[in-house]
């Protein structure tokens, strides 16, 4: 690449707010120390290969809220853009991993005017407020702790993750509204569940989970819910590390709408099958096989993640 702009985020800077087709910007190996914020439309960012194109913050929610009324900034990669495409990129938050003792901040949203902040609290790598349509591909997203990545859009939130690996700890894989993730592996680091799900915008909204991995420390729980939510395993494999607890509901007030859809279908553990994860797909509504699982199926027919970029994108180069 020619090293058009000295940084990711000024490369963003330089595009129009939105475009007929995607714009890609491509990104040479290194790691970028930044922050990434993305409002505008339609845009790639496309490494050269997820070992080495590494974007990596260091960022505690809990800290970052003492002094801010949203999340807007709050992770390493923060988008309120539609039709965003990651590709080949490690998007890391490192706080966690470089922070292990406790720290006392001073902190304006707290009545004590300050906090102590933990190796534990939230950290997002990937935080999305209003996107919808975002795709990511052979991708690493990393933290420490919980809700790594956080795609969050309860209004048609549409999110789809390929040959991606995710690590954190509770609920480190936690999309609101349709996700569909394939050929992923994720990775428990710490906490009592470690994916989620928050479908109580609409009865459609699912999260589907095709031939993923799961691993991580020994008694590690694969999830949990708090609202209405609708998971589809399908063709996964647990280590031999997985807790023998089924995706469960946390007590809340919360009222479900829907009840409890929690699906299998052909998903084992190395070690051997625990009862609650046997095939139950054909009692999921519309009497289902593996087969009618696809994201055109998750998404409505309203998104083809798929479908191949235009040849025609324009490109640019970014460099550090």
């Amino acid at each position: 690449g020619k090293g058009d702009y000295a940084s990711i985020q000024e490369a963003i800077n330089a595009l129009p707010d939105t475009a007929a087709t995607p714009r890609t910007i491509h990104i040479r190996p290194g790691r970028y120390n930044e922050k990434i914020f993305i409002t505008k439309h339609n845009i790639i960012l496309e490494g050269e290969n997820r070992e080495t194109t590494k974007i990596i913050q260091s960022i505690a929610r809990d800290e970052w809220r003492c002094d801010h009324a949203s999340d807007w900034g709050v992770a390493t990669m923060n988008l309120d853009g539609d039709d965003i495409t990651l590709v080949n990129l490690t998007i890391a938050n490192d706080y966690g991993f470089t922070q292990k003792e406790p720290r006392t901040v001073v902190c304006a949203g707290d009545s004590s005017g300050k906090k102590i902040i933990t190796k534990d609290g939230h950290q997002m790598a990937l935080r999305s407020m209003n996107s919808t349509r975002l795709k990511a591909i052979n991708c690493r997203f990393s933290a420490w702790a919980g809700d790594t990545v956080s795609s969050w859009n309860l209004v048609d939130g549409m999110f789809y993750f390929k040959d991606c690996i995710m690590e954190g700890g509770v609920d480190f894989y936690c999309p609101r509204g349709s996700a569909y993730a394939e050929n992923c592996t994720f990775y428990a680091n710490t906490g009592p569940a470690a994916i989620w799900h928050d479908g109580s915008g609409n009865a459609n909204y699912k999260t589907v989970l095709k031939n993923c991995r799961f691993d991580g420390y020994k008694g590690f729980k694969l999830g949990r819910y708090h609202k209405d939510a609708q998971f589809y395993l399908i063709g996964c494999t647990f280590s031999e590390n997985m807790a023998d607890t089924d995706i469960y509901q946390v007590a809340t007030t919360n009222k479900l709408n829907w009840g409890r859809r929690v699906y299998y279908a052909n998903s084992h553990r190395e070690g051997g099958d625990f009862a609650w994860h046997k095939d139950n797909l054909q009692s999921a509504p519309g009497g289902l096989t593996t087969v009618d699982v696809t994201p055109d199926w998750v998404f409505d027919g309203k998104w083809k993640p798929q479908a191949i970029s235009s040849s025609s994108t324009k490109e640019m180069k970014s460099s550090k």
